[in-house]
């Protein structure tokens, strides 16, 4: 299949005006238009509505003591 010429694309559109006709295909340009402009008012809202949540109250850790193994505690393994 060879790939689609100017005329091609001509004689698509001829068909489609002629289906469709030039008022409905201008109404449905002017309805995409206003979801478009819908679509990014919704964005803009989405962003300004987002806010960082402040916890109720602080956060708390816990302090870890570093221990050290005593030499009792640790035992010698023999292979053998």
């Amino acid at each position: 299949m060879g790939g689609a010429s100017i005329w091609h694309w001509i004689v698509v559109g001829l068909i489609v005006v002629l289906l469709f006709g030039r008022g409905k295909i201008s109404d449905m340009m002017g309805d995409v238009a206003k979801g478009i402009k819908a679509f990014k008012k919704g964005m803009a809202e989405d962003d300004t509505a987002a806010k960082p949540v402040e916890p109720a109250e602080p956060v708390r850790t816990i302090d870890h003591q570093a221990t050290t193994p005593s030499p009792t505690a640790t035992t010698n393994h023999k292979v053998g």
